[in-house]
């Protein structure tokens, strides 16, 4: 893209400040801001403030799940199917960890946060335990997949580095970057974090396969022959990854995706619900329902939308090749965003001061054929870090680690 391009599109979207900022830059300045414009995909940036443009939902039906007590009937066979898979070097996992720990009071990745009571327990350190808890019992290490962001690569890789890849084979691990978008403010102008920089942040964790591909990592995954991709948040210190029960249950149903699911806490739970749209599996999320399915209840009495989904799903590897291209909904999310003023001024907001955009995996299930809902126990499985105190905190993590026999 030539100069003159450049600063044609950047007028056509009425963008005039960032041509302001370009013209003053030097040479490599300007190079490093024309590469983040050249990735700017104008047409989500054109959907700020356009409530019309947002997503509609389908009809939306309750899914039912494979629930505990069909699990644990038929546990030794599911189990003896993943690991069979897992041995066959079929089986691998994607850690999203491209988050800070901000909520926390921590400035670096939210991996690093230390959980720890009397010794050293960091977040990443509770993940690879489970993992290797997994990998020993098949034998042989599954390929490990990191995503991480602009803002947390460098000390994320250095952080792995420096606790000797907490006892996981370093080889077994690729790091990756999660593609960037940008911020705009409430009428669509890009914000700028510097002179020569776009305000840049994480696009969603539903991006990860895409970021995958475009990084090169998705060669290595097939290069390793690996057919089932185990996607899992960071942030959820007691799940089970590459659960061969799972991996196992999900092989044996022919379903090309799985989702690990809880029982909702109660009617209210801030926790997207696994169901139907349309026919397709799919994910309504807790402020999407309306109070109808909220409180609906099937002749048992249960709740109709009962199985809320915990961000640790299994997806075939070409399916996924097959949904990349396709349009994702993205949504959009009121932030409050730094960013560097016309003066030169730095403007730390107090409220929310625009919108991010962000793509969600919740949106790739609802592409593929058919999601097999996994029932699993919330106190053994269930141990989300959003909070410093309080629910879905460090203390409510701590408190059912301990639960589990994990020493604090």
């Amino acid at each position: 893209m030539t100069e003159n391009e450049l600063l044609k599109i950047l007028k056509e979207h009425d963008q005039e400040h960032v041509v302001d900022m370009y013209k003053k830059l030097d040479e490599k300045g300007k190079k490093k801001l024309a590469a983040q414009i050249a990735r700017v995909d104008w047409s989500m940036i054109s959907m700020a403030g356009h409530e019309e443009m947002k997503q509609k939902r389908g009809k939306l039906e309750p899914l039912s799940a494979l629930e505990v007590s069909e699990i644990e009937k038929n546990k030794a066979r599911y189990e003896e199917i993943g690991i069979d898979a897992i041995k066959a070097g079929k089986v691998g996992a994607v850690l999203l960890a491209g988050g800070q720990g901000t909520r926390l009071g921590s400035d670096g990745p939210k991996g690093k946060y230390n959980i720890g009571v009397t010794k050293d327990l960091f977040i990443f350190e509770c993940l690879i335990n489970n993992l290797l808890d997994v990998t020993k019992k098949a034998g042989c290490y599954v390929p490990l997949y990191v995503m991480t962001s602009d803002k947390n690569h460098e000390e994320t890789v250095s952080f792995f580095e420096e606790k000797n890849y907490f006892g996981y084979e370093r080889n077994f691990v690729k790091f990756f970057k999660q593609e960037m978008a940008p911020s705009v403010d409430f009428n669509g102008k890009l914000y700028m974090e510097s002179e020569d920089s776009l305000s840049l942040s994480p696009n969603g964790n539903g991006g990860w396969f895409y970021s995958m591909a475009v990084t090169g990592v998705l060669d290595d995954v097939k290069a390793k022959g690996v057919e089932w991709l185990n996607i899992f948040a960071v942030d959820n210190v007691l799940q089970r990854i590459v659960d061969p029960v799972f991996v196992g249950a999900t092989l044996d149903s022919g379903c090309v995706s799985g989702a690990k699911v809880v029982r909702k806490a109660d009617p209210n739970e801030k926790v997207g619900v696994l169901c139907l749209e349309d026919g397709r599996p799919s994910i309504v999320e807790y402020y999407e329902m309306t109070d109808e399915i909220i409180n609906s209840r099937e002749p048992n009495g249960d709740l109709s939308y009962n199985f809320g989904v915990i961000l640790n799903y299994l997806f075939r590897v070409d399916k996924l090749e097959k949904i990349m291209n396709e349009k994702m909904p993205v949504h959009i999310v009121e932030k409050k965003i730094p960013y560097m003023a016309a003066d030169g001024t730095y403007v730390n907001p107090e409220e929310p001061n625009g919108y991010k955009f962000e793509l969600l995996v919740l949106d790739m299930i609802h592409l593929l054929d058919d999601c097999l809902s996994f029932e699993v126990v919330r106190d053994y499985e269930f141990a989300p870090i959003k909070n410093k105190t309080g629910v879905d905190s460090v203390d409510s993590a701590r408190a059912l680690l301990q639960k589990n026999g994990v020493e604090l």
